[in-house]
């Protein structure tokens, strides 16, 4: 079944700007939805048009980043404060099944934009809203911060060093992640009575949702996750990380026993299982340091593309370490790559490259 063919009826409004938001018209575009991307006329469009690396083309409308998430949208400047752009902007939305938007406080309200005042017009409209906080606050707020406020960046980075952030905007992804499913909920639930909805999310609630087992050491051990590295709190080894021969580094994943005898057989260190400190998973994350003492100079014995073979004929989940170049010369990145073209400003037209954010596949 072709993706492309499951919204091909559905038409999409977005308000929304920089990466949650737009996230969300992405993954409704890549289904095959028309999404019409709203930009503000008064400043120049979406605010990420001008986040540009060093390397780009000064003079272009569009950056890189505006590109991650804004494939294959009909892209309309308009000034929603002014009553002829407000009332363009209405007469789409009539059409629409879905509206995103990232209003903070009341600008929405304002605008008469937001879902009092919409649905009252379009009683079957789907009206997601991305806020900062929940929709009683109107403070300003980016990713990092909320990265900060829900403890992801105080347990990220080695242990010695200071904390610091993902190095994507996570926050906004897992928000764009759960006001998708919140709109298909509510699709689905129109399906059934007709009814429209109003779906929200905040970026602090996301945050806290993906929180998983560090949230649940807190919770029921009193445990407050610190910073290590990329190792795990609950498995040894697992996320450490080995240099080989080559000086290549290699990450491990091992979760089983089996998996652990598995890899010291490999590494010609056998009698390491049997020895107490190492014996259970629970040992080796007490005694994690000297257990990476003794398994560090054996992988130092051996190039890094031997390890991987060996690892993958006895069964040790290993993977070595990838830039993003090396990563998008794997066969299975092509999958991932999106091909879209935008306007230059000039009547032409400059293609570009982005990643997909659908990437399921469906059979029927």
């Amino acid at each position: 079944m072709d993706n492309r063919d499951i919204f091909k009826n559905l038409k999409v409004v977005e308000l929304a700007t920089v990466l949650a938001g737009p996230a969300v018209g992405m993954f409704f575009s890549e289904l095959g939805a028309e999404v019409i991307k709203i930009e503000n006329k008064r400043t120049a469009g979406d605010v990420t048009r001008g986040w540009k690396l060093p390397q780009e083309d000064p003079s272009s409308s569009y950056s890189a980043y505006y590109h991650s998430t804004n494939w294959n949208k009909q892209s309309l400047l308009l000034d929603l404060t002014n009553s002829r752009d407000n009332e363009q902007a209405l007469s789409l939305i009539s059409e629409a099944d879905i509206v995103i938007t990232n209003f903070r406080g009341q600008s929405g309200a304002k605008l008469g934009m937001d879902y009092a005042n919409l649905s009252k017009q379009f009683p079957g409209i789907i009206y997601g809203a991305i806020t900062t906080y929940g929709e009683s606050s109107d403070e300003p707020g980016f990713d990092v911060m909320i990265q900060a406020e829900t403890g992801w960046i105080f347990m990220t980075g080695e242990p010695q060093g200071n904390p610091v952030k993902m190095p994507v905007a996570l926050m906004d992804i897992l928000a764009a992640h759960q006001l998708k499913e919140g709109i298909l909920v509510a699709l689905l639930q129109r399906e059934r009575d007709g009814k429209g909805a109003k779906v929200s999310v905040s970026l602090f609630d996301a945050g806290m949702s993906a929180l998983a087992n560090q949230a649940s050491n807190w919770l029921n051990v009193g445990v407050i996750p610190q910073r290590k590295g990329s190792q795990h709190p609950n498995i040894a080894p697992y996320g450490d990380i080995f240099y080989t021969q080559d000086d290549k580094p290699i990450l491990l994943a091992v979760g089983t026993e089996k998996q652990f005898h598995a890899l010291c057989k490999f590494l010609r260190l056998a009698e390491i299982p049997d020895n107490p400190s190492f014996s259970s998973n629970a040992q080796r994350v007490v005694n994690r340091e000297s257990l990476i003492a003794k398994l560090k100079p054996a992988f130092q014995q051996i190039p890094l593309a031997e390890v991987l073979e060996g690892f993958k004929m006895h069964g040790v989940p290993a993977a070595a370490i990838h830039d993003m170049q090396s990563v998008f010369e794997s066969p299975l990145a092509k999958y991932n790559i999106l091909e879209g073209k935008s306007s230059t400003g000039e009547g032409a037209e400059k293609g570009f490259k982005t990643v997909r954010t659908a990437t399921f596949r469906i059979e029927r």
